[in-house]
């Protein structure tokens, strides 16, 4: 088998170097499944379990590196493929099958808000009239759309109303964000909205964790008034529901809204504090520093408050990958190794794979990793040069390597998600990060400690600065003249390229790895060629678009709004509905 043979030869030269590759060839796997245009049956599901078992036996008997490595890139392509079929079975639940109006009752697991910015509940143990239990969705989706509702919501509460609840809706456009599928992954079968008051229903159970994370984020609220304390609960707890669409958009176009994802740099930016501030207080016992290892000692401490934090933010995706990637550093540091490296990063991206296979499409997952494997790199290479520094200067120039690194490894994906390219996205990060790390972060951590004894204000207030500075920075930048670029959305090839052509660059050892920079050059050819479908019509056949030679003409000025701005941001068009309905060759009066 010459293939073989000669895939065998090339690997054989990264020996040492092939662990990161792990969840690279994991990821193909799932990645494969979830592209596919139809539900692979069990003769595929079949063939992937006995492809993982072949290329397991392959693995244990062969002799060379680079079989061995050829052997488990097949049984790992293979177990992906495997894992995103099950994971997608075990989480089945019924979806609604027809638009709904009438009685909704069921507990609230989730508050947030939805694409209209109104406040949005997500329900479990759902009873619709008419439906039979085996045919009601496990969870459904609920924005409020009226006023004057009678109960504040609280997760656990169960409440009662009337809805008009449909199927979730599938893609805007072909190629677009999947919410069908996203919902499915969730559990959710049914979205929808009421216009009158939700009510508090007998029954329901408590949910203590999201009652404590609700509860927090309300007292941080209340102390911190508006979109202060919005992204107060955001950073603390992960409680976005104070968030209005309106900042939310400000902090995009400043290339900030990272700040509102509990990830690595609110996870690392924690731990490296509670790390440091146990080692100064047992520093200041003789008796305990004599004869204790404190780096240990501070780790195992800094390693539960990092749990804790994850539990109480809520456990997203970001999160998760920040928590394993602290902990395998706190970790290593316990055991005298060293703390952060790819490996590290890959043994998380493997976790994250193994447990939420979908995760590997969602623009937290992309981003979250890319951005720390161009750190992680970045740093190994400019490691020397950087301790050059003069250390009045390090954490500047730190903070800029940092920036630069981060916003080079995330640009393509969040242009390619997001449709935009925030002009003065570096400047904006320089400005605004170093108040998450000596304020925001720390004001959160002073707060934590001294609620107990009724002076988490004096956190609050700390946070309140630095909070109020980075929403300053974000409104500055947005009001700045076109603080974004526009782009279109891409062909489906070349994110895999992107991500591809960035890992052979960071990972593979020799002169092949200009490999990298032929795929990232030829996806981004792609890109600037794509062609946008020329008609594209709702789902519902309401509304339409077609290119115009001035842009998509929208045959209504309103109506439809999620499925009109994704055609137009999905166009690299800055355009709303309205302007884009009154563009030559529009009908007139429709929509109106």
């Amino acid at each position: 088998m010459p293939v073989w043979s000669w895939a065998s030869r090339v690997f054989e030269r990264q020996s040492g170097h092939l662990f990161p590759w792990v969840p690279v060839a994991l990821g193909a796997g799932v990645g494969l499944w979830l592209q596919l245009p139809f539900e692979p049956g069990v003769a595929s599901h079949g063939a992937a379990a006995a492809a993982v078992l072949v290329g397991a036996a392959m693995f244990r008997r062969a002799g060379g590196v680079g079989t061995r490595a050829v052997a488990a890139a097949v049984a790992l392509v293979a177990a992906g493929f495997l894992l995103a079929g099950v994971r997608a079975h075990v989480v089945a639940a019924p979806v609604l099958g027809h638009r709904y109006h009438g009685a909704v009752e069921g507990r609230i697991v989730a508050i947030d808000r939805s694409w209209s910015d109104r406040v949005r509940l997500t329900l479990d143990e759902v009873r619709l009239d008419g439906i039979a239990p085996e045919r009601t969705p496990a969870r459904v989706r609920i924005a409020l759309h009226g006023a004057g509702h009678s109960v504040l919501p609280v997760p656990g509460m169960r409440v009662k109303t009337t809805a008009y609840l449909a199927p979730p809706s599938p893609p805007v456009e072909p190629g677009g964000f999947d919410f069908r599928r996203d919902a499915w992954f969730r559990g959710i079968g049914a979205v929808g909205y009421t216009r009158v008051p939700v009510l508090r229903a007998a029954g329901g159970r408590n949910l203590p964790v999201s009652r404590l994370r609700h509860a927090i984020a309300q007292e941080i609220r209340a102390a911190l008034p508006g979109a202060t304390g919005g992204l107060a609960a955001a950073v603390a707890v992960g409680d976005r529901a104070g968030i209005e669409r309106s900042v939310a958009d400000r902090l995009r176009a400043a290339n900030l809204s990272h700040l509102l994802a509990i990830s690595g740099l609110h996870m690392g930016l924690l731990v490296g504090l509670a790390f440091g501030v146990v080692r100064f207080v047992l520093a200041l016992v003789p008796s305990i520093s004599l004869r204790l290892d404190t780096r240990r000692v501070a780790a195992g401490v800094a390693l539960v408050i990092a749990a804790a934090y994850l539990v109480l933010s809520g456990a997203n995706v970001a999160t998760e990958r920040a928590f394993i990637m602290a902990a395998i550093a706190l970790i290593a540091i316990m055991l005298g190794r060293r703390a952060l490296t790819l490996t590290a990063v890959a043994v998380a991206a493997t976790a994250i794979l193994a447990l939420w296979p979908e995760s590997l499409t969602s623009p937290g997952f992309q981003m979250s990793f890319a951005a720390t494997v161009g750190l992680v790199a970045c740093f190994e290479a400019l490691r020397d040069r950087l301790l050059a520094v003069p250390r009045l200067l390090r954490p500047a120039v730190t903070l800029a390597v940092a920036s630069v690194a981060a916003g080079l490894a995330t640009a393509p994906i969040a242009a390619a998600h997001f449709n935009q390219i925030p002009r003065f996205g570096l400047l904006a990060n320089l400005a605004a990060v170093p108040a998450m790390g000596t304020l925001v972060m720390p004001g959160a951590f002073l707060a934590a400690v001294l609620a107990p004894l009724g002076g988490e204000d004096v956190g609050l207030w700390l946070m309140g600065l630095g909070i109020r500075w980075i929403l300053w920075v974000a409104e500055f930048v947005a009001a700045l003249p076109r603080p974004t670029v526009p782009v279109p959305m891409p062909p489906p090839q070349v994110l895999p390229l992107v991500a591809v052509g960035g890992l052979i660059l960071v990972l593979w050892q020799g002169r092949a790895r200009v490999a990298g920079a032929v795929l990232l050059a030829i996806a981004l050819g792609l890109w600037v060629r794509v062609e946008r479908p020329p008609v594209l019509i709702s789902a519902d056949g309401r509304l339409a678009g077609v290119l115009g030679a001035e842009g998509r003409v929208i045959s209504a000025r309103r109506g439809n709004g999620f499925a009109a701005e994704g055609w137009l941001r999905h166009d690299g068009d800055g355009a709303g509905q309205a302007e884009a309905a009154a563009r030559p060759g529009a009908v007139p009066g429709r929509g109106t």
